[in-house]
């Protein structure tokens, strides 16, 4: 087993414009330390927190923004007992906030693993993780409760090899199942056949890890942050500035408050949003409200909370066409649409990046970010066609510059080859 407490993520943790929920430990939480926090509440009538749940208006951190209660109200509902998931299979370059959650914070997430299965009838539950320390530090939190306060759960740990695709809820239930981690075509469902064929609620960890949050607050209380769109509060994962930051932040504070509160000056070219997922955004993104509402009617998205800001000196051509390259390296390989599309998109970037792209090519870019969404079997071709649609919308002037001569700006090859923003390096600490 890791040696937990010495493996620290490389990020700075903090709040801004908010007391916070889940950021309240610089050190690894014991279930004593938990307890003693008003953890693992006794839970004396289920309808009536998912009531609450339902009231406090907890949606899911792990990138669709689902209500949770609803997916709960589905699960419950099918023909057999339910099975739980908790999604920690965090493939996503630029966010750590799971990690950070799952290392840190066990005891929170396993709460919420316990809430979710009261409310929805379920028995048995995985905590589906490829971070071998967080990992580790659920494994060893499972061993800290008393057996007799799970209320008959059975939660097993499953581990999975980190890849992009592998977080897709589908392939957690092929993993699960002893079937690769990779997804398949839907329907049906998880929620209607999931694990063992039975219908399965898939939630992100951080999402899970809200619901002891509403137990304690209540719905108003919950509500006392956020907006009327998007409640409570979010982790966010901060790159491009000088230090990478984990932070909690209200729903509605702007990327401006939130770059003065730690310090990041200089002008703004845009911001990556929603980590590789939900594209890019021009500078206007400083002063927008980040909530669901306001961000999907700017052309993006906040995805799994991870935003990375370009300073002046960054090219967003370059940072789209390191975006492409990783989804053309990391899809599954399973669909054709988004195997040769996911490639044929990268090398319309990386021409872009050595001047050798023609105007042709950028109308076949286009066209291609739109015919192409939806094609595949998960949303890794909808993640590359939003990087392409963005690019192409957000930065025109820039497009045209790259149409006429080589960018000074964009990053080497090798350098593009690299996953941009990556927090962790490949050993994952």
């Amino acid at each position: 087993m890791s040696t937990l407490a010495s493996r620290a993520l490389p990020v700075r943790t903090g709040a801004v414009g908010v007391e916070p929920r889940l950021l309240t430990v610089d050190e690894r939480e014991s279930v004593d330390d938990y307890l003693a926090g008003g953890g693992y509440r006794p839970l004396r009538n289920p309808e009536r927190l998912l009531e609450q749940v339902a009231a406090a208006g907890v949606r899911g951190r792990g990138g669709a923004a689902f209500p949770i209660a609803r997916k709960m109200v589905t699960v419950r509902s099918g023909s057999s007992a339910p099975v739980l998931v908790a999604n920690g299979e965090e493939g996503e370059p630029a966010s750590v906030k799971d990690k950070w959650l799952l290392r840190f914070r066990p005891h929170l997430v396993l709460d919420g693993l316990r809430l979710a299965a009261a409310m929805t009838g379920a028995q048995q539950a995985y905590m589906y993780v490829s971070d071998p320390v967080s990992a580790d530090s659920v494994e060893q939190a499972l061993t800290e409760f008393p057996a007799e306060g799970w209320n008959e759960i059975d939660i097993a740990v499953h581990r999975v090899a980190p890849t992009y695709v592998a977080g897709e809820e589908t392939a957690a239930v092929r993993s699960i199942g002893g079937g690769p981690a990779l997804p398949q075509d839907k329907p049906p469902r998880p929620f209607e056949v999931g694990v063992h064929g039975r219908p399965t609620q898939i939630s992100n960890v951080e999402t899970l890890a809200h619901l002891p949050v509403v137990q304690r607050l209540g719905a108003d209380g919950y509500r006392a942050a956020g907006t009327a769109d998007s409640s409570g509060t979010f982790l966010m994962t901060l790159t491009g500035v000088e230090h990478p930051q984990l932070l909690e932040v209200p729903f509605g504070i702007s990327l401006r408050e939130i770059l003065v509160a730690v310090g990041h000056s200089g002008d703004l070219r845009g911001a990556l949003m929603g980590g590789y997922f939900a594209g890019l955004l021009s500078g206007r993104v400083l002063d927008l409200p980040l909530d669901h509402g306001t961000i999907a009617g700017a052309g993006s998205g906040l995805g799994c909370g991870a935003v990375a800001v370009l300073d002046a000196g960054t090219c967003p051509v370059g940072v789209a066409a390191g975006v492409l390259s990783y989804f053309a390296r990391e899809n599954a390989g399973q669909c054709g649409s988004c195997f040769n599309g996911t490639a044929a998109m990268a090398a319309v970037l990386d021409a872009l990046c050595t001047g050798e792209a023609t105007g042709a090519d950028v109308q076949r870019l286009q066209r291609w970010s739109t015919v192409l969404r939806g094609r595949g079997a998960c949303g890794t071709l909808d993640g590359a066609t939003n990087i392409a649609a963005t690019v192409l919308r957000e930065f025109p002037a820039e497009i045209e510059e790259h149409l006429e001569s080589r960018c000074s700006s964009c990053p080497p090859p090798a350098v593009r080859r690299r996953p941009p923003y990556a927090v962790l390096t490949e050993g994952g600490a």
